[in-house]
């Protein structure tokens, strides 16, 4: 695969330019990276009008991923956005009004842009489990979608906790019944280049995007936006002006580079983690043997339930980190460890080693209340516009929540702006230790 942005930019900053254009540091290094650090010059192109090597670039992409593929250099977000926005305009273009049938544990994103677009949302809880796992399966689909008649479904998966939806059986639901399916897919980039592809596209989904930065070598805010050739024509042909709907105009080059680099590495990448993924699972049986829960299916991620062993998430969060391991998230029932093929396999044994250095205790007792399912009597674009203050919880009984309300993202809400906060509510703000709440003034 050919880096034609990557190479633009390093035979640029080769010729030592007399730089007369943004940014401001011209080029001059104080953290290093500088030289890299271009704008929108002759010969650069533009991210939401290519016509030269990012378009050249993103018809790479497309071909390592089957789809119609365009970069994002604003992380899922802006693909989410995008998303909205596409699946707004589908709605639109067939004489109905947006309506989104979502699971519960969409990224806070998901329902910003909903608020923004005036997005009908229905929610899909799921039948068990926590507020970090949303599993929803085609038959709990299938009767929603009979129910509500919505644009699209929209599913997050993999979830926070490494457990992955089906996708492929929620799509046959959804095309039966002439619904698309979209998914934010912001953990699972390298599904893709798994043996046997789990990445959404390749299972039926019409769009999806991609946090490249999370699993991939691409640096934070590298993401992709992916159509499927068999959706409709739409949204292939208005992604960029959507795109740009809510992107800043200067997207950064750094980023892009760094997309464009992994096109040129994907062989490679194929085959570390085809080699990776024997000693991630090595570490969760090791894990497993000395005791310690874990939870998803997930191959990249281990998440560990440690009360059954007798400790808290914060508690062996502390442990990992007072031993130069940092994990992605800790709460009191869970702690998330994302692996990658960057990871040394060092990295792996420092990891056993410190959580194999417990000891069993009495398991713990106390657990999440049961996920909610609030009352909702404003839709996020009424709550959005008005006035709000922000009280005590022990305040909030029978108010309405101006600010969802969640512990980690993307997990399910405690409360999404426009819902009745009521005494279940109240117990899940108390459990994860939250002790203020947004509401709307006068509700």
């Amino acid at each position: 695969m050919n880096t034609p942005i990557c190479d633009f930019v390093k035979n640029y900053s080769k010729a030592h330019p007399t730089r007369l254009h943004m940014p401001g540091h011209k080029g001059i290094p104080l953290l290093g990276f500088e030289p890299l650090d271009i704008t929108e010059i002759d010969g650069a192109d533009e991210l939401f009008t290519p016509a030269g090597i990012i378009s050249e670039s993103e018809t790479c992409a497309s071909e390592i991923f089957g789809a119609h593929t365009l970069y994002s250099a604003a992380g899922s977000t802006l693909c989410i956005q995008t998303m909205l926005q596409l699946l707004a305009s589908y709605a639109v273009s067939r004489g109905e009004r947006p309506r989104i049938l979502a699971a519960r544990n969409a990224h806070r994103a998901f329902i910003n842009t909903c608020a923004l677009l005036d997005i009908d949302i229905d929610w899909l809880f799921p039948a068990s489990g926590t507020y970090h796992s949303c599993i929803i399966t085609p038959d709990e689909v299938e009767a929603a979608v009979s129910a509500c008649r919505p644009t699209a479904v929209y599913l997050t998966s993999p979830d926070y906790t490494g457990c992955i939806t089906d996708i492929a059986g929620i799509a046959k639901v959804c095309h039966r019944n002439e619904i698309l399916l979209a998914v934010d897919n912001a953990h699972g980039a390298y599904l893709k280049f798994l043996q046997e592809s789990l990445h959404p596209i390749d299972l039926g989904a019409d769009i999806c995007c991609d946090s490249a930065h999370k699993t991939l070598p691409v640096i934070t805010g590298g993401a992709y936006l992916h159509i499927s050739h068999n959706a409709p024509k739409l949204l292939a042909q208005r992604a960029k002006a959507a795109m740009s709907l809510f992107g800043s105009s200067s997207p950064s080059y750094l980023i892009l580079q760094s997309l464009d680099a992994v096109n040129g590495y994907i062989d490679k990448y194929k085959t570390a983690l085809a080699d990776f993924i024997p000693k991630a699972k090595r570490l969760k049986l090791i894990i497993e043997e000395h005791g310690i829960e874990t939870f998803g299916d997930e191959p990249l991620k281990i998440t560990i339930k440690p009360k059954c062993f007798g400790y808290t998430g914060i508690e062996i969060a502390k442990l990992l980190m007072s031993n130069g391991i940092y994990p992605e998230f800790y709460d009191p029932d869970f702690v998330v460890l994302m692996l990658s093929p960057q990871n040394s396999e060092s990295d792996l044994k420092k990891t056993g080693d410190t959580l194999c250095s417990l000891t069993q205790r009495a398991g713990i007792k106390t657990f999440p209340p049961p996920v909610p399912k609030p009352k909702c009597i404003l839709s996020p674009k009424d709550v959005i516009f008005r006035e709000t203050e922000v009280i005590p919880i022990d305040e909030c009984l029978g108010r309405v929540c101006a600010l969802s309300v969640i512990s980690c993202p993307p997990a399910i809400p405690l409360a999404v702006c426009g819902e009745v906060i009521d005494s279940s509510i109240l117990e899940s703000l108390r459990y994860y230790g939250i002790t203020k709440c947004t509401v709307c003034k006068g509700l």
